[in-house]
């Protein structure tokens, strides 16, 4: 953008810790560098802050990730100190608690505010809907689906005129299988303790229990009951704390007799290298994803991918009644459905290799054409513009 040299955008949530937000940002402060512009971001910190500094964005340590009202309110004024001190152009929020803080704050320094609004967030009650209503009061409101888009016009109808859905893009080039080297994928093997040639059934998700991660399992404990005991599934995502959840995976497990055919792997800092080790990619969710970000990562990576069929799948991964079955990238599957999973993972796994092959190509091609990070930064950037050419 011809304009960016001068652009200075301060992006806020709650922390940088792991997740697609934090990828996003991360992203997002990227192209505003390399456009010649002043990448900000404030958080309550976390590993992917070495991350950050490292393309030449700066960090701003603030308590962003508590809801306490009190320290919100603190969290604005600091905030407002920062956009006065930088001469910030734009703030850009990206959860609601911090989003609160950058609003209050843009409106006492009259810097323009952006809001990405990344999930569907339990409305359940009146005031939880004024809570969400930050991520709508926007002057630009970016929704990450065309699924999250409509969820919002049909919420806060105020905000019609401002939505611009931009889906998230990943970095479709670093998740090519050629760009994984050997060492790589050496390594992350040896970490997971996996036998050589068992097939590998991934599912890259925080742990929690919206991300289904007992589906998986107890389709891995259908999958042994038929006498498949082959597969291994690695549920590789960050427990965050929730150790109660995760005891309840493990005695799951246990339960069904899959210690063998399950392993939580914890945090996984290498995405491209754990698609490359994978023969299938699962994304098991029970709660509608914003995106999806997990099942356009494998499609990229060229692994066949099983999703929940609700929230915005039907636009990251092509499958009938929607399309053609030659037009298939992949398997939506009920959500919850355990057994459907394990008739799913079966059949990816048995697939003739020019069959599997075709469907790899038609998925590569898929995301190749909509959810570039070039495509999602470039899009961000233009939305900046727009808001500085109209003040």
């Amino acid at each position: 953008m011809s304009t960016s040299n001068s652009l200075i955008v301060l992006q806020v949530l709650p922390e940088l810790v792991t997740g697609g937000v934090e990828r996003t940002t991360i992203d997002v402060a990227r192209a505003i560098v390399d456009a010649g512009g002043i990448a900000l971001v404030a958080s309550a910190g976390g590993r992917l802050v070495s991350d950050l500094e490292a393309i030449g964005a700066e960090h701003y340590n603030l308590p962003l990730k508590s809801k306490n009202p009190i320290t919100i309110w603190k969290n604005a004024a600091a905030l407002q100190e920062i956009m006065d001190e930088r001469a910030v152009d734009i703030v850009h929020a990206r959860s609601r608690a911090p989003a609160w803080s950058a609003y209050l704050a843009s409106k006492r320094s009259g810097t323009p505010f952006v809001t990405t609004y990344h999930g569907t967030y339990n409305q359940k009650s009146r005031l939880k809907a004024l809570y969400n209503s930050v991520m709508a009061r926007g002057d630009s409101v970016i929704a990450n689906s065309h699924f999250i888009g409509r969820l919002i016009a049909e919420r806060h109808p105020f905000a019609k005129s401002r939505i611009t859905v931009i889906q998230r893009g990943s970095d479709l080039d670093g998740l090519a299988p050629q760009s994984v080297t050997r060492l790589r994928k050496q390594i992350l093997s040896d970490s997971w303790e996996i036998k050589s040639g068992r097939p590998i059934v991934l599912q890259l998700a925080r742990l929690t229990a919206w991300k289904g991660q007992s589906v998986l399992i107890g389709a891995m404990g259908e999958l042994k009951k038929r006498g498949l005991t082959e597969a291994v599934a690695v549920l590789a995502g960050d427990a965050q704390g929730r150790e109660a959840y995760t005891a309840e995976l493990q005695q799951q497990i246990a339960s069904l007799g899959v210690q063998d055919q399950v392993k939580l792997v914890g945090h996984c800092t290498d995405v491209a290298a754990a698609l490359a080790l994978s023969d299938v990619s699962v994304v098991a969710s029970v709660e509608p994803e914003a995106f999806g970000r997990a099942a356009v990562e494998a499609q990229a990576a060229e692994v066949p991918v099983i999703v929940s069929d609700l929230g915005a799948v039907p636009e990251t991964v092509l499958a009938p009644p929607e399309v053609s079955e030659n037009e298939r990238t992949g398997w939506r599957i009920p959500p919850g459905d355990s057994s459907a999973l394990a008739n799913a993972i079966e059949h990816a796994l048995l697939m003739k290799p020019a069959e599997r092959a075709a469907l790899l190509a038609r998925a590569r091609e898929h995301v190749s054409a909509k959810f570039s990070v070039e495509a999602m930064t470039e899009a961000t950037l233009q939305v900046y513009k727009k808001l500085l050419d109209r003040a």
